[in-house]
């Protein structure tokens, strides 16, 4: 996860500096079979020198018809200087890793460095990548794990126990979970919000990374009006980030205001958190650029490790 959080940080900053190429994704339906596939594909310059494409097909009927995941995916690595491919790897955990590590990257330079309990929603695929992403950057106490089916809940509470050293609990007590937080995290499918944003104190850090669809939102008006918001890339958040696009719409909310985006802050030319009474919220839609620079380490390692299944 640390090295995860470097990449992604570093692939913001080459974002934000115009040294990276992020055509917008293509979706391909195929009505035939209920079916389609995504095409997400990204350069990184720089340093990082990275090329790639992370490929998802969508079959939501897979696991009733076929006994299939819902969702799969590839990330397709290849090499920046010659365009030669590199590597063929999964995408599932590469996209909990990456997703994860924003997380982290938006903790280290927007929440308070005395950040000692985190508050999170949802129980699924993302939510330990996001916990530990946080645990790398703040000395988290206290976890709050929240979702829908407490059995999840607790299911995972149990999990992240077992694995870090931390006090963890599952609750159903939005309003005490939210009100004790320093940072809060949104890990879930909801398409409404997931708790009142007066519930928030000063100098909390809110992270957003569970809705990525126009018209879908688990943060409210209230949290958005209330907080200096950071996004991962404006015109990504723009199209998809309903949390941001809905209070807009409404005319609760002015596009204006948003802070910048997370690489500006990571670059210097933006500050990150102001004071410790200011709340902050970053909102990420996910980037083909963090799979294509997390790809990127794990080829170098596997090739370091000679790990692997090499292929001429």
């Amino acid at each position: 996860m640390p090295a995860a959080i470097e990449a992604v940080g570093e692939a913001f900053r080459l974002i934000y500096q115009g040294e990276a190429e992020l055509p917008v994704r293509a979706n391909i339906p195929v009505a035939r079979h209920d079916g389609s596939l995504m095409s997400m594909p990204a350069y990184l310059g720089g340093e990082m020198d990275a090329l790639g494409a992370k490929l998802i097909s969508f079959y939501g009927t897979n696991p009733t018809r076929r006994g299939l995941p819902a969702i799969q995916g590839n990330v397709v690595l290849f090499d920046g200087r010659d365009g030669a491919l590199l590597a063929l790897m999964d995408a599932g955990y590469l996209t909990a890793m990456r997703t994860g590590a924003s997380g982290g990257v938006a903790a280290r330079y927007l929440a308070r460095e005395d950040a000692r309990t985190l508050t999170i929603f949802g129980s699924g695929v993302q939510a330990p990548y996001q916990v530990e992403a946080v645990l790398c950057e703040r000395a988290l106490e206290r976890v709050f794990v929240i979702s829908r089916t407490p059995a999840n809940a607790e299911a995972l509470a149990v999990a992240l126990r077992g694995r870090f050293d931390v006090s963890v609990e599952a609750t159903t007590d939005v309003e005490m979970a939210v009100g004790a937080a320093d940072i809060v995290v949104t890990a879930t499918s909801a398409h409404d919000p997931l708790f009142d944003g007066r519930l928030l104190r000063p100098g909390v850090h809110v992270t957003g990374i569970g809705s990525h669809l126009p018209y879908a939102s688990e943060v409210d008006a209230v949290a958005v009006q209330r907080a200096k918001v950071v996004v991962d890339q404006m015109s990504a958040c723009l199209e998809e980030a309903g949390d941001l696009i809905e209070p807009i719409n409404a005319g609760l909310y002015d596009a204006s205001r948003i802070h910048a985006e997370i690489g500006a802050i990571i670059a210097g030319d933006s500050p990150g958190r102001d004071s410790a009474d200011e709340i902050t919220f970053f909102k990420s839609v996910g980037l083909a650029a963090q799979d294509v620079a997390v790809a990127r380490v794990v080829y170098q390692r596997a090739v370091d490790q000679g790990a692997g299944i090499s292929l001429d």
